[in-house]
């Protein structure tokens, strides 16, 4: 038997007990906080009751510890998003969680999207008609996140949540807080016309909102992708025009095709947006036609798509100048004065007539110019079409316009020539009388003139190919006005022929000593295709451009004129298939399949803390082993396949110039040399190794566990 003591004891106890209760999980509306290490979490509602048939909003609230976080729906670079998982009783259905418009957060160059501090993350609840219950509505649910600071550790709580069934609700002490966040949940903007382009690398998103209501605040916007299409660390250009704006995006390597919409949010970082009167974050979400249109005339001043005035400008003077000297080539320069004196042969001392011809001679070159414009127009229109600024984001261009340019700079070189043949061609055309003479003979100077290809001129023609078709031109007619412009003014001032520098050897000096201008632009299109390019597509593209020079020797030794017709007709042959060599091994280095990130060991730990399968190369340039396996491998659509849907991580350790992490790293696995490749598996402690000589089976074997 008990004594009284011990019996009030109890009550007493009894009495704690049922006080703590109340204070916890059984006060209607707000679930009691639990904290796992750096994050507290706790369920709250706008009010504590609601009847059948009636709806209310939840929250997760997150509180997290200073200077860290957790993730949106979208984590960005690295991270996982927030979940939870109800368990809930007949009759009660809970939405998905409603995401308020995130930060981003910059991790030694990853950019990442999630929240700090507090953070609510709304759902609504919806209680059927017909449920029956004992007056309570209990909700338990599991929540389960990734809290971050310069270390990433899992976490997660079990919580509950009591509401009451009845018509007397009131407002819990979090409905304030609660409808804040909901408020900071982006609104779908209805009436919003929306365009998409895709470009290599790039995305172009054009934005009407004039039916829309939407008034863009004068502040720094930033586009957050929900569907991860969206490199997050990549810079944003984002402008603003009369009826909207327009984006420059980067595409991420983790986005599949364009068959599904196009959809993200745009928070501004100042001043909110205004629609319906109302300040609000905004929610995109629309497909698009990705090939139709033409960028470059929906971006207008976008800098990354469309060319500023003075860069139009300046493509025009450089397309001018480069007409102009085209004038100095040999091939050119002896004839331009005897042509001026053939003006004034045949139009005797009428100054009218003598400025005539040399307009009739500008109009031939002219339309020379012009066919060659149209022609080049044809052709781009033929193939994928192109935008300013985004031609240098393929592989493939760059490789070409850098084998033209060699070719050109070899050409003034010396090593081959070209266009010889067409005077005697056109001699009869150009040896007529009268006007007609004068217009072939500005046709001929087109034709002989353009192969030399002076340095000025190159990068206008380069330009020209990626501007819409009435700008191509345009260029295209200052070049002809460049080359014509000195006939024109010798036309107008026949005396100023004595003026000319006499024709020498000096020409053969300038044309030569111009072909290292074009030797340094096809340098500086060789380092942008290198950082495009995997190793061994580096190496692939570099010997087709020796492949390329060898075609322009051949041609030069065994193709010229004098030699025997049918020397000449070998050589070319050889020519035109050392070219064809070239081009193929050109694209051949297209843009890398696996998006490899540099090797270091705090990558590593941040992967294997996400979760993800994890490929490591350690390689070298100079380990031909390696770029042997890599090209293997690499070429397997299913070991691609594999890599992109399960969102494998693949590292590079490149050992080619010493560095002690990488070799400190080898000799914990006991290798001393390269090739070494491992992979961490999210399932396993240690990592697998794989063996020095590799091949698509293997790798993939590895990867599902298999070995």
């Amino acid at each position: 038997m008990q004594s009284p003591g011990n019996s009030l004891y109890l009550i007493v106890l009894l009495l704690i007990s049922s006080t703590m209760t109340i204070a916890g999980e059984t006060i209607a509306g707000v679930g009691s906080e639990k904290r796992d290490d750096k994050v507290a979490a706790r369920l709250i509602a706008e009010r504590d009751a609601l009847l059948p048939g009636e709806s209310l909003w939840l929250g997760l609230r997150l509180q997290h510890d200073p200077h860290w976080h957790t993730y949106w729906q979208n984590p960005g670079d690295s991270g996982l998003a927030t979940t939870i998982a109800w368990d809930l009783p007949d009759g009660v259905t809970i939405g998905e969680i409603q995401w308020p418009a995130p930060q981003s957060l910059d991790f030694f160059g990853l950019v990442n999207y999630g929240y700090e501090d507090v953070v609510i993350l709304p759902m609504r609840l919806d209680l059927s008609e017909d449920f029956s219950g004992d007056g309570n509505l209990k909700l338990a649910a599991r929540v389960d996140w990734l809290m971050c600071e310069d270390v990433c550790i899992p976490g997660g709580v079990e919580l509950e949540l009591l509401l009451r069934v009845a018509e007397d609700g009131v407002a819990t002490e979090f409905a304030e807080a609660l409808d804040a966040f909901r408020h900071r949940v982006p609104k779908v903007v209805q009436g919003l016309v929306a365009k998409v382009w895709q470009h290599g690398q790039q995305y172009i998103v054009s934005l009407d909102v004039a039916d829309s209501g939407l008034q863009i605040p004068d502040a720094d916007l930033v586009y957050f992708s929900i569907d991860e299409r969206v490199e997050p660390a990549a810079e944003q250009k984002i402008v603003r025009t009369g009826n909207g704006l327009h984006m420059r995006l980067t595409r991420s390597e983790f986005t599949g095709g364009n068959d599904s919409p196009f959809h993200g949010i745009l928070v501004a970082q100042e001043d909110l947006f205004q629609l319906a009167g109302e300040a609000s974050f905004i929610a995109l979400q629309f497909s698009a036609d990705w090939q139709s249109g033409r960028p470059t005339e929906i971006i207008g001043g976008l800098s990354a798509s469309g060319m500023s005035t003075w860069g139009i400008w300046g493509l025009l003077l450089g397309g001018f100048i480069g007409g102009l000297i085209l004038n100095l080539m040999p091939c050119v320069f002896p004839v331009l004065g005897l042509k001026i004196m053939g003006f004034v042969n045949q139009a005797g001392e009428d100054r009218r007539r003598i400025v005539l011809h040399g307009l009739v001679f500008t109009l031939g070159v002219l339309v020379s110019f012009w066919l060659l414009a149209g022609l080049l127009i044809f052709l781009r229109g033929a193939g994928a079409e192109l935008g300013w600024g985004f031609q240098l984001q393929s592989p493939g261009f760059v490789y070409v316009l850098a084998a033209l340019l060699l070719a050109f700079g070899l050409n003034l070189s010396g090593v081959f020539e070209i266009g010889t043949s067409a005077v005697g061609v056109g001699s009869r055309l150009t040896a007529r009388k009268g006007y007609s003479g004068s217009f072939y003979s500005g046709v001929l100077a087109t034709v002989v003139a353009t192969p030399c290809a002076a340095p000025f001129l190159a990068p206008a023609l380069g330009g020209a190919l990626a501007l819409p078709a009435l700008s191509s031109v345009l260029v295209f007619t200052f070049i002809a006005l460049g080359l014509a412009f000195p006939y024109l003014l010798l036309s107008a001032f026949p005396r100023l022929v004595a003026l000319l520098p006499r024709p020498g050897a000096w020409m053969e000096t300038f044309k030569q000593f111009m072909a290292f201008l074009l030797y340094a632009t096809v340098a500086y299109l060789v380092w942008v295709l290198v950082g495009q390019l995997d190793v061994q597509a580096q190496l692939t593209a570099l010997l087709g451009l020796v492949v390329l020079s060898l075609a322009c020797w051949v041609y030069g030794r065994w193709g010229a004129f004098a030699r025997p017709r049918k020397t000449r007709l070998m050589a070319t042959l050889a020519t035109f298939g050392l070219v064809a060599v070239s081009i193929f091994m050109g694209f051949q280095g297209d843009e890398s399949d696996v998006a490899w990130e540099p090797w270091s060991p705090e990558r590593v730990e941040a992967l294997r803390a996400e979760g993800r399968p994890i490929y490591i190369d350690f390689t070298a340039r100079w380990c031909a082993t390696c770029q042997v396996n890599k090209r293997v491998v690499f070429s397997s659509d299913s070991v691609l396949r594999y890599f992109n849907d399960n969102k494998v991580a693949a590292l590079v350790a490149d050992w080619t110039n010493q560095d002690p992490a990488i070799t400190r790293a080898l000799a914990e696995h006991g290798r001393s040399a390269v090739p070494f490749n491992l992979i961490w598996l999210p399932e396993r402690e240690d990592p697998i190794i794989l063996p020095e000589l590799l091949t698509p089976g293997i790798v993939l074997d590895a990867l599902q566990g298999q070995r």
